[in-house]
């Protein structure tokens, strides 16, 4: 599993929101200079936000985008899912892959499975207030 720059980007984004406050919209050139990200990237990315739901969009005068939520109550896991897709890190065990002919035989679907829970649960388990406190994002010990 490698998350794609869009994933990457989308969370800086969803931070840089968290760090503003979350009340008022922020131009979306705003958030561009200061992430030094193309506005134009930042433009596809941010549409997928809002059509998900986790960010408000206002065109005009005053207008950018904002969290609809606390920052506390989205997870890395929620914005990289969204982004990404799903995040298993074989075929078989994506979200809407045929059953596999092998699993009942297969000697590395545990191994799989482990690893997967693992990805998920470490990120579902950072919030994208825990972002805006790099100091403060949890380790995961297993």
């Amino acid at each position: 599993m490698m998350i794609s720059t869009r994933g990457r980007y989308a969370l800086r984004v969803m931070a840089d929101l968290a760090n503003t406050g979350g009340e008022k919209f922020v131009p979306l050139k705003e958030i561009a200079e200061r992430q030094e990200i193309s506005l134009k990237y930042l433009e596809s990315i941010v549409t997928d936000l809002v059509k998900a739901g986790l960010l408000e969009g206002r065109h005009g005068k005053g207008g950018g985008y904002r969290l609809l939520r606390a920052p506390e109550d989205y997870t890395v896991g929620e914005v990289l899912r969204t982004i990404e897709g799903d995040l298993a890190p074989v075929a078989c065990l994506g979200k809407n892959a045929a059953p596999c002919e092998r699993a009942s035989i297969c000697p590395t679907i545990k191994m799989w499975t482990g690893l997967y829970d693992v990805v998920i649960k470490y990120f579902d388990g950072i919030t994208v207030r825990d972002l805006t406190t790099l100091p403060d994002v949890p380790d995961y010990v297993i």
